[in-house]
C-alpha cells in the first residue's frame, strides 16, 4: 500500500507541478480563451477537475473518520473491478468525447485568471485526503460514482480514475493552446 500511495502522491504532485509550468505564466485572455463556442478553454478544464474531484470529499472523510461502509452493492457488485478498469482505459484515451455528467461539475464561461495558484492547492488538499486515507484497505473499500450510481469500483481505481481524469484535462488544456488563434500575449 505504501508503495501505492506514494506512486499516487507523486502523480497527482507531477501533475499540479506541470501544470504550474506549462500554464502558470498565461494571462487572463489566454486562461479563459476558447475555440469554439462549444469547447472549453484551459481555466474551464481545471475548474472541472476540482469541482470533479471535490465530489469525492465527503466519502473520503468519511473513510477517514471510520464512519463509512460499503453499502449493499459496493460489497456485492462483481462488477466492481471491471468498471474501475473500463473507466480508467477510457480516460487514457482522448479518442471519445466525453459530456460532463452532471451540470455541478460543468465550469462557468469565465474563469479566475489564477485557476492554476487555485488547481496547485487543491491537488496539495487532495494529496492530503489520499494519504489520510492509507490506513485504509484500498481493495476493499467500494466507492459508489458520483455520476452514475449503478458503477461502483475500488478505492484505489478510484485514485487512478481522478489521476487520469486529471491527466486527460491537462492534455485537453495543452491542445487549447495548439489551436489556431490561440493569443500570443
Amino acid at each position: 500500500m505504501k508503495q501505492e500511495l506514494a506512486q499516487l502522491v507523486a502523480d497527482a504532485e507531477a501533475i499540479a507541478e506541470d501544470t504550474q509550468k506549462t500554464f502558470g505564466s498565461l494571462s487572463a485572455e489566454q486562461i479563459n480563451w476558447k475555440s469554439s463556442a462549444d469547447g472549453w478553454s484551459i481555466g474551464q478544464c481545471f475548474e472541472h477537475l476540482i469541482k470533479s474531484n471535490e465530489l469525492f470529499y465527503d466519502e473520503l472523510d468519511r473513510i477517514v473518520s471510520g464512519t463509512r461502509q460499503n453499502s449493499f452493492l459496493e460489497s456485492y457488485s462483481p462488477l466492481s473491478s471491471f468498471f474501475g478498469n473500463l473507466l480508467i482505459s477510457s480516460l487514457k484515451k482522448d479518442a471519445r468525447k466525453f459530456k460532463a455528467p452532471t451540470q455541478r461539475i460543468v465550469p462557468p464561461s469565465e474563469i479566475d485568471a489564477n485557476i492554476v495558484e487555485i488547481f496547485a492547492a487543491h491537488q496539495s488538499e487532495l494529496v492530503g485526503k489520499i494519504k489520510l486515507t492509507e490506513p485504509a484497505d484500498w481493495r476493499k473499500v467500494k466507492v459508489t460514482s458520483p455520476f452514475m450510481k449503478l458503477i461502483t469500483y475500488k478505492l484505489s481505481d478510484g485514485y487512478q480514475v481522478i489521476i487520469e481524469h486529471e491527466r486527460r484535462h491537462y492534455r485537453q488544456a495543452e491542445r487549447v493552446t495548439q489551436t489556431e488563434g490561440f493569443p500570443q500575449n
